[in-house]
């Protein structure tokens, strides 16, 4: 069996899938705050109780909000405290007695769209989340890229450009401080959270995702003109992550993607937005959903392609 755990700052979950990615079992623990080895043993006893179900030891790929630095091995995940800056690997590894492997989980959510059987005829994909954070996953050929350190994907951290900031206006764009230490990062603008903060002072009037995209639907101005600022925004932003990578299709996920007119809009304001030969690629929903991390994490033991 194939496990994929989900590492979060409140809970961590291992699912088991066979070959075809198909589930069979999961479980969740709580995440321990306070001490490493608790945090350790609570992956442990997930692993052994699994391995126990099935009369099997199965691989295990860890899905991270960050990642595990290739030069050092230490572990780069801020929000997870008890196992930040810990070379969780080799010590996964020590207690579990055999080979883990881990990628951010964003990365993950890409992999698993990526071995989708309706998406192994594109030879790249991207993966975008659009929900509390902006982030994303490359994967080419059915393999994550994750670059020099571990870090590739993390398109959160991009920053508003001229073209951004002139749309948002230059005297009135709102500066927002991301989690990094940085400013104006793709983070804290493209993402739901985003969505809302800016409807808020762009327009004055604090309305969850959910309100703003019901006013939008019933063609209410206020939330019409804040869409469309917003499906601008996106454009540009995504426009120059299609011009680095140039895939062959794009994935959202988070809870942002769930905004159907998306769809219909971005393929329309992204041309503006590439060079005149590039292509705007497919854009689809995720299949997968809340399992897409856990899921992905699993393929890192499969090759889908």
């Amino acid at each position: 069996m194939y496990y994929g755990i989900d590492i979060g700052g409140t809970k961590i979950e291992l699912a088991a899938f066979n070959e075809k990615l198909e589930k069979r079992y999961t479980e969740r623990v709580p995440t321990p705050q306070t001490d490493y080895q608790d945090w350790l043993q609570a992956i442990k006893t997930l692993v052994e109780r699994a391995d126990a179900h099935f009369g099997e030891k199965g691989t295990v790929g860890l899905g991270l909000p960050g990642f595990v630095n290739l030069t050092t091995g230490l572990a780069e995940v801020t929000n997870i405290r008890v196992a930040d800056n810990k070379p969780i690997l080799a010590d996964l590894e020590r207690v579990l007695g055999r080979e883990v492997r881990a990628e951010n989980d964003a990365n993950c959510f890409a992999l698993s769209e990526a071995c989708d059987e309706e998406n192994t005829q594109y030879p790249s994909v991207l993966g975008l989340i659009l929900g509390t954070g902006f982030g994303g996953g490359f994967v080419i050929n059915g393999k994550i890229h994750s670059g020099q350190v571990g870090m590739a994907g993390e398109l959160g951290h991009l920053q508003l450009n001229y073209h951004a900031l002139k749309l948002l206006g230059w005297d009135k764009a709102p500066i927002y401080q991301c989690g990094c230490g940085n400013q104006a990062c793709l983070d804290t603008y493209i993402s739901g959270r985003g969505f809302e903060m800016l409807y808020r002072d762009l327009k004055g009037e604090e309305l969850s995702a959910k309100e703003i995209i019901d006013s939008f639907y019933a063609k209410e101005e206020s939330a019409v003109d804040f869409v469309r600022i917003f499906v601008e925004l996106a454009a540009i932003s995504i426009g120059n992550i299609i011009t680095a990578f140039d895939p062959h299709m794009i994935v959202l996920g988070g809870g942002l993607s769930n905004f159907d007119y998306l769809y219909e809009a971005l393929p329309k304001a992204l041309p503006a937005h590439l060079m005149r030969s590039a292509k705007v690629p497919p854009i689809k929903k995720a299949k997968h959903g809340d399992s897409g991390g856990v899921r992905g994490a699993a393929a890192l033991f499969l090759n889908c392609r």
